[in-house]
Parts: structure tokens; sequence; C-alpha cells
């Protein structure tokens, strides 16, 4: 037996953004956010909060709320709130984003989190996220989205790879996703998406923790199953959805 065999393998350590988002992307736009000097900040999805507590401190004043299910992410968003001089500005809460009454704000993060909005099942999800966010953000304010996009038609034999029941009309189009923006009442103020490279280091970093620990572990009991589920995970990634997922990166103003 494992001598470790109490031992858990850690979560999602090496990452900084839970998803495809660089260093230098998240400085350019909270550059760019700053410049509307935002008051108050909601974070739809907010995980640990790392985009929210950047900005935060990009915007001495302002104050910032984040909502998530995940209780362990927020636990980690209020220990790092704490360690930054920042746990007096911001509020993080274990809950749905379905209706939430935590808005509106200036300000409107929700990246990769349009699920967390809307009960909608695809491919209506993301036109049911836009019309909530269009209702969450004060006139004048921005709302920033990633929202996930089909670079190209995916083959089957691709669908097939990616997740349970995945199909072609999950997604729209980068352009299909904007024109859904631009209906649901919101200019887009920039369009941009991520790189190949944003893409590895998220995946990469997403498994790193657990590869490593099954590498030392192999024994443990439970190596099978964490074993299985990472294979599985890679394998989605590898063969289903690299290089024909986008993430877009939507930073919107509401029309008047």
């Amino acid at each position: 037996m494992d001598s470790t065999a109490g031992t858990a393998p850690p979560r999602l350590t090496r990452l900084t953004f839970h998803g495809p988002f660089s260093e230098e992307r998240a400085v350019r736009m909270i550059d760019r956010l700053a410049r509307t000097e935002p008051r108050t900040i909601l974070d739809i999805g907010c995980g640990w909060g790392e985009f929210l507590l950047r900005t935060l401190a990009a915007t001495p004043g302002a104050t910032g709320v984040g909502v998530d299910l995940n209780e362990e992410d927020i636990a980690r968003g209020r220990a790092l709130a704490a360690a930054r001089g920042l746990d007096d500005r911001v509020t993080f809460h274990a809950e749905s984003g379905v209706a939430t009454t935590r808005g509106p704000a200036d300000l409107v993060l929700c990246f990769g989190a349009s699920h967390a909005l809307s009960d909608t099942q695809p491919p209506g999800h993301t036109a049911a996220a836009l019309e909530a966010l269009r209702g969450l953000v004060n006139p004048g304010g921005r709302v920033v989205l990633g929202e996930g996009f089909w670079e190209r038609t995916p083959t089957p034999t691709e669908l097939a790879a990616m997740w349970p029941d995945a199909s072609p009309d999950e997604h729209p189009s980068l352009a299909g996703l904007v024109d859904l923006a631009v209906a649901a009442g919101f200019r887009p103020e920039w369009i941009e998406s991520a790189g190949v490279d944003e893409w590895e280091e998220f995946e990469s970093g997403y498994r790193a923790d657990v590869e490593e620990w099954l590498a030392h572990h192999p024994t443990h009991p439970a190596a099978e199953e964490t074993r299985a589920r990472v294979d599985q995970q890679r394998s989605r990634w590898l063969r289903g959805y690299r290089g024909v997922l986008g993430i877009a990166y939507l930073t919107l103003v509401p029309v008047a």
C-alpha cells in the first residue's frame, strides 16, 4: 500500500486564472477597465477571484462581489483578499448566479461562466446569459464576457471525443457570438480571443498537480479513479476541442 494513502492530490495550484488567460492579457484588460473608474464590480462564476482582486487593486475605492458555487474556490478567494489587504473591499458568496440580486454594478465580469447565469441549455444558454448580464450592469458601465465559440465547425470525430452530448450548434462562431451580444443590447468595445499559448498553459496547468501526484503515488487507493479521470480530460482536449473551441473575451458597453 502507498505510504501516503491519506494524501489527496492538490487542486489547481498551478493556475493563476481559471481559464486560458495570460498575465499579459490581464494587465492590458485591467488597464482599460480601470480607466472607466468603476465603483462597484460584480464577478459571476468568480472562482477564486484573481481577476476581480487585481481589478480592485487597480481601482482604489471600488468594492467588489464574487459569486461562485465552489466553496473551496470561495475560501481561496477570501484568503487571497486578506493577504492583499483587500478583504474590506470585497465579499465572496458561495451561491448560484441564476437570478442573482448582487447587481447592478458598474463592471460585471463573467469568465467562462455563462452557465452560472441561466438554466437554459445549449444552444440558447449564451443568449440567455447576455440577457441576464444586460440587466446586471449599470448605465455607462462595462461587461466582460469570456465565452466559448467554434473556431471552425467540429468534425463528427472531434465531437465524439469532446464532452458528452457535444453538438455543432452548441457554440456560435466568433461573429455569431458578437451578433448575440449586439442583439442583447450591447456594443462590442473590444473583441479578443485566447491564443494557442494561453490554451496550452491552461490545459497543462489544470492537470499538472494531479499528473505529478499520480507519478509519485501510483498505488494510492484513489490513483486508479484519478488516473482515469485525468486521462479522459486530456484526451478530450487533444483529440476533441484543441484548435476547435475558442474562448472570446468581449468587453461590452450597454446601449443607453
